[in-house]
């Protein structure tokens, strides 16, 4: 999830399209990315309901700090002596999601 990377790196605007960050407030966007990471954190009870993000998205009040967002995939390049390999870091959750 490129968007936890780049919060996690401390560098999340750069997900945001140009042509969409010349027309918005930089703090109403990170706002929106901290709320959508909370969002898909990795445990369902740690994720706030959909009143809560409502309120979140009302207020200024300080938000949590997100937990690490479930189906995160990592990958990442070694480089080796004579030649270099893609490894896959991998960490996923199960969910067991019933819709009737």
């Amino acid at each position: 999830m490129l968007a936890w990377t780049l919060w996690e790196e401390g560098n999340p605007l750069e997900l945001v399209d140009k042509s969409v960050a010349e027309t918005c407030t930089q703090s109403e966007v990170l706002r929106c990315m901290h709320i959508g990471l909370l969002c898909v954190q990795q445990r369902p009870e740690d994720r706030p309901t959909m009143s809560t993000v409502t309120v979140m998205l009302g207020s200024h009040n300080a938000l949590p700090i997100p937990k690490h967002p479930g189906f995160f995939m990592e990958i990442s390049k070694t480089n080796h002596e004579d030649s270099s390999s893609m490894h896959n870091k991998e960490s996923t959750s199960t969910n067991e999601t019933v819709i009737d």
